[in-house]
């Protein structure tokens, strides 16, 4: 077994079949289907099976992926930590991030790491939930991930640093008049339509409740795409409770932004594995968490 055999067969899983990684991968099909079955002779099990043209993980592939990953990101941070010597000038970090954390804090994060590190490229995956974004970090996918959630974070075998809080607002149409000053009590929003992303969200629990109070507040859209809320706001499909992350962008747009009454807020985590990160991604976490430092002083 070596590394290029793990890098062919984790192509496979992530493009989901032999043609796509091969493509991926710059290399001809037959290569890699021999370099698998080599890799399979070896460990004395099948990783994959082949159904027609599809492949999908046995016991033992699925059972592999999770180790192979971190093989491949231990690899990875030994070379870059020997190249480190030299100073962080080169490399990638992986970081995923759930649609709001991606507004903010990483924007800001990005923007001072990049200054301070422009060779360096910053890869951002798109988690959806709280647990994708342990799991990328648990799986080796990515060393870095930003989660926002209403409750405490203490994942087993990830490490999470509590970095900021942020208060929920509601973004509702340019010149539809609402609440007091800038600030919005449940009752007021009885029979406002609203835009909800999915069941399972901090937005969507806060919808939920207010609909539990007894509140008319009927949900309009289900949105999965989170960056379809606003615009969707802005043409005047309905109002929409965001975090304070989009409160700039909102108010770009022509949105009117109130505070809720009584307050909602979330809490934003940076994760990483426990294992050793490479001196790019250990750079990245001492800027995020600087930058928290600074914002809490």
């Amino acid at each position: 077994m070596d590394a290029r055999q793990l890098e062919y067969f984790l192509a496979i899983v992530d493009h989901k079949g032999f043609s796509r990684a091969a493509e991926r991968l710059h290399v001809a099909q037959p290569s890699l289907s021999q370099a698998i079955q080599t890799l399979e002779r070896d460990l004395g099990v099948a990783l994959f099976h082949r159904v027609g043209r599809r492949v999908v993980l046995t016991e033992a592939g699925h059972a592999m992926v999770a180790p192979a990953r971190q093989v491949l990101r231990d690899l990875e941070t030994t070379r870059a930590t020997v190249e480190s010597i030299k100073g962080v000038r080169s490399g990638r970090v992986d970081i995923a991030a759930m649609p709001s954390q991606a507004v903010e804090p990483l924007t800001t994060m990005v923007t001072r790491f990049t200054k301070r590190y422009p060779g360096i490229v910053v890869n951002v995956h798109a988690v959806f939930t709280v647990q994708e974004a342990i799991d990328a970090v648990r799986d080796g996918s990515c060393e870095l991930a930003l989660a926002g959630s209403g409750e405490e974070l203490r994942p087993p075998g990830v490490q999470a640093h509590m970095i900021e809080e942020q208060r929920f607002i509601l973004a509702a149409p340019p010149g539809r008049p609402l609440g007091d000053v800038g600030r919005i009590t449940w009752e007021q929003l009885a029979g406002q339509w609203v835009i909800a992303a999915p069941a399972g969200s901090r937005m969507r629990h806060i919808v939920d409740q207010i609909q539990a109070d007894g509140v008319d507040f009927p949900i309009a859209v289900e949105v999965a795409h989170r960056e379809a809320i606003l615009p969707l706001v802005l043409n005047g499909a309905g109002v929409a409770i965001l975090t304070e992350a989009w409160t700039r962008t909102a108010r770009r747009g022509g949105a009117q932004v109130l505070q809720l009454d009584p307050a909602q807020w979330i809490r934003i985590f940076l994760l990483n594995r426990r294992a050793p990160l490479t001196p790019a991604a250990r750079s990245f976490r001492e800027i995020a968490l600087a930058s928290a430092h600074n914002t809490h002083r």
